[in-house]
């Protein structure tokens, strides 16, 4: 997550003790993070949005979608410390590209050392500014096509990445969106949250557009209450 976010609130991730130690439970039976994956991990405290990071059990899950997928080009929104962009460049293999999108320069430093020292640094790509910005110059330059996206930057801007990402992929695409359930709040239609109506806007246009078939589902761990879209491309 990145992209200057507004601050993240403290109830994001107030979680109880127990959805702490399942995810710990899970994470110690399937994940198994290396030296360099947990550094990356714990590098974000020192980024812009500290602790924004995707729980290690996450992060797995989202390479098990790249390898599902067959994906060899990966396009994320949303660098911050690089943690979930390793596990996306390491799903999508010796020959795949990871095309990952950062606003701030000081988080940009922290996840290239982070992809030098994971040994995935040759398969990364990472372009400096605003995301809307740097994805309007891939369509503009004729980017090859994505076969995977993660969009996980700042929320009232959803909609407009879902637009690039449409742009920028074909059949069969998977587009994967984060932080979708906000402790309950994306229920709000009220809600004067730019990041809430961000998400609803957002749904909105996936269940309206022809070429999308898509699905939500709500998570609790250590990351507290919130929820991921799947999406794919007809």
């Amino acid at each position: 997550m990145s992209d200057s976010e507004p601050s993240a609130p403290a109830y994001r991730y107030a979680a109880p003790d127990e959805w702490h130690e399942v995810d710990r439970y899970f994470t110690q039976s399937f994940v198994g993070e290396d030296d360099a994956l947990i550094a990356a991990r714990r590098s974000g405290a020192a980024t812009t949005m500290p602790h924004a990071e995707v729980a290690a059990n996450q992060g797995a899950f989202l390479g098990q979608l790249v390898t599902i997928a067959g994906a060899k080009r990966v396009l994320e929104f949303g660098t911050l410390a690089g943690y979930s962009t390793i596990w996306l460049a390491r799903a999508a293999g010796e020959d795949g590209r990871v095309v990952t999108l950062e606003l701030e320069p000081d988080n940009a430093s922290i996840a290239e050392a982070n992809f030098r020292a994971a040994g995935v640094a040759e398969h990364i790509t990472m372009i400096v500014g605003p995301a809307a910005e740097s994805a309007a110059r891939l369509i503009s330059d004729g980017a090859e096509p994505f076969d995977f996206v993660f969009i996980d930057a700042d929320k009232p801007n959803n909609p407009a990445y879902l637009t690039a990402a449409l742009e920028l992929t074909r059949s069969g695409a998977v587009i994967v969106i984060d932080n979708v359930v906000r402790n309950g709040a994306v229920t709000d239609a009220d809600s004067t949250d730019p990041r809430v109506q961000g998400v609803r806007k957002v749904v909105d246009e996936i269940a309206a557009h022809p070429e999308l078939d898509a699905t939500a589902f709500q998570t609790v761990g250590e990351k507290g209450w919130d929820g991921l879209i799947i999406a794919r491309r007809r």
